[in-house]
Formats: C-alpha cells, structure tokens, sequence
C-alpha cells in the first residue's frame, strides 16, 4: 500500500523532526527545485515561518540552498540523511548521558540529605579566598588551625595580613600550630595583635603545605599548591577534628622550641670538643 504525505509527516514526526519540518521537507521531496514562496504555499505555512523551518533543515542536512536572493532556490537532500541525521543525534544523546551521570556526582557531592556532611569544593586562588573568607563566619568566636605560613603567604600575597585584622575585628580568637620557620616564629611574634594563641612544632618533621581550620560545625582545608579549598559542614567530623587537635595543641607544646624543655642546653659530657 501506498505511503500518503499525511503518513510520511507523521513518520518524520515521529522520528524527531517538528511537524512544520516535516511538511516542509515532503513538499520539497514533491516539489524539486523550488523557491521559499512555492515551499510555503505547499506546506501551508506563511512566507517568514517557511525560512525559519528551512534554514532549520539546512542545519540538520536535509535542505540545501542554492542561488543568492531574491532568486534563492532550496532543495531537499537524499532521505538517505535522515539515518545520518538521527545516528548523529543518537551520539549526542548518548555524550550528554555520560555527562549528566558525572554531573550527577557532582551535584550529589553538594546536596544536603538529612545529616550527611555537606561538601564543597573551591578551585583557584579566589577559591582558597572563599575558605577563609568562610572561616570569619565563626559564630562560636574560635578557629583552631594548622597551618603552613609560609605556602599560606607565598600563595596570596597581601591578603593574610588583612585577614587577620578582620578576624580580630570579628571577634575570632585563633589557637593555631604553626611548623617553626622564620615565618612560623614572626606570626608568634605577633600573637597579640593577631588575636591568635600559637604553638610552633618542628618543621623538618611535622611541616606541611596546606592549611586546616576547625570552627562551629565546618572543616575548612586549603591545599596551597593544588589551588584547592574544601569546606565539609558536619558536626560528627567537626567534633573529631577538634579532639584530634586538642591532642596535637598537648604533643605541640612538648615539641615547641620557645620551652625551657626544648631549649635546654646539652649535658656538658655530651658536648663535643
């Protein structure tokens, strides 16, 4: 039996393309050759509608165009496209789904369910800004810290000095552990007018390059040379983290070079000569 147009539009529709573009397409299959006026009296659509749907099948490959105005002519290419077209279709389709899949993780990475901990992640230079920039939220009027100073200031010169007096503004007192390095021993020096309490540990064996805050319910870590700042909001993983550090600020103090203990002179047998 015979496929009318009526059958053949409603195939093409079926297929994905709209019904203004199926009629469009099967009227220049019956017609040939033909200008936007003759297209559109067949397809039974006006004259603008008619370009809007033909530069419309031009980009999907099944009109061509030939001639310049206003002697413009378009054409329809072989339904052989149509395969093509779809296949084509099909493969974007498919990109998108693996790309929503590993969107998906992302999105879920941020999504507050109930009392899972809630993670955000913070790329760059202004992403290691934010986590700080988040710290001075304190409610609870504390940070407790361990961190690199120098990678801390190599990594965003000019704006720590600032930070700290903004933290003081705030209110925010800072307990802190800082590797003994000259730069470790100048942000003690300035323990008063930082608004901050600090330990120094030895840097050969306990340095690092990062940065971990404790306060209220977050974890904050800034990771200096990967650019990268991360914040989990969680009251159990808080809660470890500032007994963990409750434990480091004690052994912090037995390894801190500014005691008596750690600076006491060798025995005058163990001297050399």
């Amino acid at each position: 039996m015979k496929n009318t147009p009526h059958k053949l539009k409603e195939a093409l529709v079926v297929l994905g393309l709209s019904r203004k573009e199926a009629a469009v397409y099967i009227s220049l299959l019956e017609l040939g050759l033909s200008t936007v006026s003759q297209i559109s009296r067949k397809a039974a659509i006006n004259r603008a509608t008619g370009y809007v749907i033909l530069d419309s099948l031009i980009t999907k490959g099944l009109v061509s165009i030939s001639g310049k105005e206003p002697k413009q002519e378009y054409v329809a290419e072989s339904p052989d496209n149509l395969a093509a077209l779809f296949e084509a279709e099909q493969k974007e389709a498919k990109e998108k789904e693996v790309k929503a899949r590993e969107l998906s993780l992302q999105l879920k990475s941020i999504q507050k369910v109930g009392d899972r901990p809630q993670v955000r992640f913070y790329e760059g230079t202004d992403g290691i800004k934010a986590v700080f920039e988040d710290s001075l939220t304190a409610k609870s009027g504390s940070i407790i810290a361990y961190t690199s100073i120098e990678d801390q200031h190599v990594s965003i010169p000019n704006y720590f000095p600032e930070y700290y007096q903004r933290r003081k503004r705030n209110k925010i007192f800072m307990r802190s552990i800082f590797p003994d390095t000259p730069m470790g021993r100048a942000r003690q020096d300035a323990n008063e007018n930082e608004y901050r309490e600090s330990v120094l540990v030895p840097a050969i064996t306990y340095g690092i390059h990062s940065a971990i805050n404790v306060y209220d319910n977050k974890l904050m870590i800034a990771s200096f040379r990967e650019k990268l700042g991360i914040i989990v909001e969680s009251e159990e993983i808080a809660d470890a983290m500032k007994k963990i550090f409750e434990l480091a600020w004690i052994g912090a103090h037995s390894l801190d070079r500014s005691s008596a203990e750690y600076e006491k002179p060798a025995p005058e047998n163990m001297k050399s000569n």
